[in-house]
């Protein structure tokens, strides 16, 4: 459906559970979603314009769906640092609103965007973006449940090293926040933190989440077997070794 708006150069909103996507002659000129930092949250929290700035520009220029012309018009923002924080807001929300949980699509023609056109961006090259993204979070540490799940922190070994940008994560990482409430307390893009909690994840510096399981109910006349047992943790650092090993192999 994207693909034949894009050809149409629709202009409008299409929207799915996830969020949406604004197209402007059928280029992406913006997207939200709800498992995404918005601009305002990059801009602000991420410290490159002040909660007022954002404010005023938002006030002087949200009627007239220019408020990014006016970040850059007012000196608030140079227009390539808008450009890319722009550009970063719309593949971030975009990975969540074309993914495999966006549901069914709809398009609503005509609709625009308060924000205003920045850099338009083609749709294929957005939805060739979202799959190279799901591909590299699989390589990384094939467990969707991770992007998910609250992030519970694991003590690391003493020869592991924890960068900065980790030590930042985990330091919010109190077993509540999931991957995208803590990109929008960082205010950070949520694809970039859910890459750095799946590094953490294979390295075995947080959990990975358990899908718990059902018995099943056992049959009238079952005979006694051995007691069920849990089984222990699995060692994160030997699935690595045996992982590269396989890798090496093929």
């Amino acid at each position: 459906m994207l693909m034949r708006l894009a050809d149409e150069r629709a202009t409008g909103a299409f929207l799915r559970d996830q969020g949406v996507l604004y197209l402007a002659e059928g280029r992406v000129v913006h997207a939200e979603s709800p498992c995404a930092p918005g601009l305002e949250v990059l801009l602000t929290v991420g410290g490159a314009l002040p909660e007022c700035g954002w404010q005023e520009a938002l006030t002087r220029a949200g009627a007239r769906h220019e408020v990014g012309r006016d970040l850059v018009g007012s000196g608030r923002l140079a227009a390539g640092e808008l450009e890319l924080c722009h550009l970063g807001a719309v593949f971030d929300a975009a990975f969540f609103v074309l993914g495999p949980a966006g549901g069914p699509a709809h398009f609503r023609y005509g609709v625009t965007h308060w924000f205003g056109r920045v850099r338009p961006v083609p749709a294929a090259a957005v939805e060739r973006e979202t799959r190279r993204r799901r591909a590299l979070l699989d390589s990384v540490w094939p467990c969707a449940d991770v992007d998910a799940a609250p992030v519970v922190p694991r003590t690391p070994t003493a020869d592991q090293a924890v960068t900065g940008r980790q030590r930042a994560l985990l330091r919010l990482a109190d077993g509540i926040r999931t991957p995208t409430a803590i990109a929008w307390a960082l205010g950070r893009p949520a694809f970039h933190t859910l890459v750095e909690i799946r590094r953490m994840a294979a390295a075995g510096l947080v959990e990975t989440p358990r899908t718990p399981r059902t018995p099943a109910a056992a049959p009238a006349a079952a005979l006694p077997g051995p007691a069920v047992t849990d089984c222990a943790e699995p060692d994160i650092a030997l699935l690595r070794r045996l992982r590269d090993a396989l890798e090496a192999s093929l």
